[in-house]
């Protein structure tokens, strides 16, 4: 199991009850946040929080503030994401585009509170401010005549405002007095890292998903139920989707709605490649030679009489037993796929089994095998120069961020 942390500080109202917690990234015990990718960032702290963790256990029945880059914004987030109880700050490097105006008005309506993080009221931002329920105003780079100022031009609007990084009584109190309705900073608290294991995905309910993946009957409505019933793997399907690499052209908001665009049979290659990327205890190559494995069968299937989807689901089996751990033959008895398919990765026999077993032994350097093939060296070489990089592409988004 690999460690992840997460760290949360307390928001108090005027009573000094705690109102919410404010939910943020860090990478390790050191208590600072030390954030390189921005998305990645919200990522790991949304599915940390919300998957590993628990909403529950980290905030009981207040509210957590969680900080959205542009691009979480923009897309808007996973309906399995979408928590009722879950603030959402604007960050202060955010500009007011018509795609973030639109993307926060969908998220206003989807019911979440809207809170513009470090913010500074100089008229460039009256958009945001307009969408805001609370606004939040940085001590630290405020002086107490400039903070004055700022709460005086809010203060019509009727936004509620909250007072970051208060470190000392004073400063309590002058925040109060200006009319501030919420406190956070060292005064009260400092932040506090909660450490977890992350829980292993488990082999036997990958094997479960697969095998019913493989049924032949299976339908729409059954592939959409089964995907709801994991949220981590809904999420990661819908965010995968609306990335550069389907270029749908609309936001896909739902895993029925997926299903519609881009059919059945994709669907379904996509949810076992995701799946199969989830076993956090295996090597980054593995599925990376999965994927490989997978696109140069489909390539080498073109204009032959085998299936393209059979020829690309063969290949990303191959290595069903090192992701099992389990011997192939006792993976296969128990997954529902063709004779076809159960022979071609079990005794590498028939059309199929020949295109398995030419890809491996490109794979491995066995240039003996190649000698009696149809392909010639260059349309090999390309079909696996063009896999390995398709491949890299495919496999840093879905394991990088996952």
């Amino acid at each position: 199991m690999s460690d992840f942390f997460i760290a949360r500080q307390p928001i108090y109202d005027r009573k000094l009850y705690v109102y919410a917690y404010e939910l943020l990234y860090r990478s390790s015990e050191n208590n600072h946040a030390n954030v390189v990718d921005g998305d990645d960032a919200t990522s790991q702290v949304l599915v940390n929080a919300l998957m590993e963790v628990g909403l529950p256990e980290l905030v009981g029945q207040s509210l957590a503030f969680i900080n959205l880059t542009e691009r979480y914004i923009v897309e808007g987030l996973p309906p399995s994401l979408a928590q009722d109880n879950l603030v959402l700050e604007v960050l202060e490097d955010i500009a007011p585009t018509e795609a973030v105006i639109a993307g926060l008005k969908e998220l206003k309506a989807a019911g979440h509170v809207i809170v513009l993080d470090d913010f500074i009221c100089d008229g460039s931002k009256q958009a945001l401010v307009e969408l805001a329920d609370i606004i939040k105003f940085d001590l630290f780079t405020l002086p107490g005549g400039t903070l004055t100022e700022q709460v005086k031009k809010l203060r019509p609007t009727g936004t509620r405002l909250l007072a970051e990084k208060v470190e000392t009584p004073e400063e309590y109190e002058y925040c109060k007095a200006l009319g501030f309705d919420y406190f956070q900073g060292y005064f009260f608290c400092k932040p506090k890292i909660v450490k977890g294991a992350r829980t292993l995905t488990s082999r036997m309910a990958i094997m479960q998903l697969l095998t019913k993946l493989q049924n032949p009957e299976l339908d729409f409505s059954e592939l959409q139920a089964l995907v709801a019933q994991d949220v981590s793997l809904s999420y990661r399907i819908l965010r995968y989707i609306n990335s550069a690499h389907f270029s749908v052209g609309r936001k896909v908001e739902s895993i029925q709605q997926a299903i519609s665009l881009l059919g059945l049979n994709t669907i379904k290659t996509w949810v076992a490649i995701l799946a199969m990327s989830s076993v956090d205890d295996k090597p980054y190559e593995l599925i990376l030679t999965a994927l490989i494995r997978a696109h140069m069968c489909e390539k080498l299937s073109i204009d032959t009489a085998i299936s393209a989807e059979n020829a690309f689901t063969v290949g990303l089996f191959s290595v069903l037993d090192a992701f099992i751990n389990k011997p192939l033959d006792e993976i296969l008895d128990d997954l529902p796929l063709s004779d076809t398919l159960h022979h071609a990765l079990l005794d590498k026999t028939g059309e199929l089994g020949q295109l398995l077993s030419l890809v491996l032994s490109y794979e491995r350097g066995q240039w003996n095998n190649l000698s009696n093939t149809q392909y010639d060296s260059n349309t090999l070489r390309t079909a696996y120069l063009a896999s390995i990089r398709w491949a890299g592409d495919i496999s840093d988004s879905l394991i990088a961020k996952k």
